[in-house]
């Protein structure tokens, strides 16, 4: 019985197997997300004098939301290879590079105020122009 079961989890893995990088990408994004995340919320608490505290429920938020994340991500391949092969609109990196861009944006906010340096700031502010000027 455990040949057909580590059998089932390996055909289905391997099902999987060509989204991993995008899966991973995301994974990556959203954790280092979080952990600035738990800096610049140390740091804003400290700052007011007050006594800072890991709260889980924060914690469970981001992975709710990364289950999501890698479910979005999941389904858009799915859509891409095997119900639309032909349109070939690579949603899956498409969802992917988005989720990114707001982890990224909430890493520079987020680093902003953990290390009190303005230049990830600045740099936000240079992208936000950036992309307002692509879009005219």
């Amino acid at each position: 019985m455990e040949k057909y079961i580590s059998g089932i989890i390996a055909g289905v893995m391997s099902f999987f197997a060509p989204v991993e990088p995008l899966l991973l990408c995301a994974i990556t994004f959203v954790a280092v997300d979080f952990l600035t995340g738990v800096l610049a919320d140390r740091r804003r608490v400290r700052t007011t004098g007050g006594e800072w505290h890991f709260e889980s429920h924060k914690a469970w938020h981001t992975i709710t939301k990364l289950c999501f994340v890698m479910a979005g991500i999941v389904l858009a391949w799915m859509m891409d290879s095997l119900l639309m092969p032909i349109v070939q609109l690579r949603l899956a990196n498409l969802f992917t590079g988005f989720v990114c861009g707001v982890e990224f944006w909430s890493y520079l906010e987020n680093a902003t105020i953990a290390s009190g340096a303005k230049s990830f700031a600045e740099f936000a502010d240079y992208v936000k122009k950036s992309i307002k000027n692509l879009l005219k």
